[in-house]
């Protein structure tokens, strides 16, 4: 690390290794090649196997589910209703037809009922969801089933990361997931200024106590991008 280096945070990136990469060049995108980053996983995505039943048109509420989705059955012209830009984009490229959604499943609910016409859906998720959304359209007379078909496994920080960002002033952590906050918080890491993508995710990091802690306005990379810009900004970040 240079000594101009010294001067700004460490950004750390504890997300998969391409979502890790793609993220590190929107930052230095927006904010410049001067702060350093620590590229340190915390959890890997792992395929599974799941019998798929018959739908009419599947519902996306991460990109992580698309691949191993269309692995197990056939995408080409079936509908897909996608949380967010991201997500859409993975499945438009698998061959989707697309309905893009505002960036969270709880807005994107109301977006399935208003187009969705008939038929059956099906929720493609991970191991681990937020939001109950097969239940939610279910309930609302919209037959929706499951099928689990990634689960995100937690790995160790490698020990020369570890021992990088213990030497570090202060650390920027945008924070995706309470499963990551949870990760994040084992780490024993100080001086931590956090970006949250939603109110449910800074409420996980409540246990990390960490110096700062903005929410993102919209809950997608744009947004986490906005708040680390409050925390860059606030003049306690440097």
């Amino acid at each position: 690390m240079t000594a101009q280096s010294k001067m700004f945070p460490v950004l750390l990136l504890t997300r998969p290794e391409a979502a890790s990469r793609r993220f590190a060049m929107q930052f230095h995108d927006r904010f410049g090649p001067d702060f350093s980053v620590v590229i340190a996983p915390l959890m890997e995505i792992v395929a599974l196997a799941p019998p798929i039943p018959e739908a009419q048109a599947l519902i996306f509420t991460s990109q992580n589910a698309v691949a191993p989705l269309v692995a197990l059955s056939p995408a080409m012209g079936r509908r897909a209703y996608c949380v967010g830009a991201r997500t859409a984009d993975v499945a438009r490229k698998a061959g989707f037809e697309v309905i893009e959604g505002p960036g969270d499943a709880r807005t994107l609910m109301p977006m399935i009922a208003k187009h969705h016409q008939e038929g059956r859906l099906l929720h493609a998720r991970g191991a681990e969801v937020a939001v109950a959304v097969a239940d939610i359209l279910s309930t609302a007379g919209f037959e929706t089933l499951e099928a689990v078909v990634y689960r995100q496994e937690a790995r160790p920080i490698a020990p020369d990361s570890l021992a990088l960002l213990r030497k570090a002033g202060v650390i920027l952590a945008p924070v995706f997931s309470p499963k990551s906050a949870r990760l994040l918080a084992g780490l024993g890491l100080h001086r931590l200024q956090i970006a949250a993508i939603s109110p449910s995710v800074a409420e996980a990091c409540a246990e990390i106590g960490p110096d700062r802690l903005e929410i993102a306005p919209s809950p997608d990379a744009e947004g986490i991008l906005e708040a680390l810009a409050r925390l860059i900004g606030s003049g306690n970040a440097a």
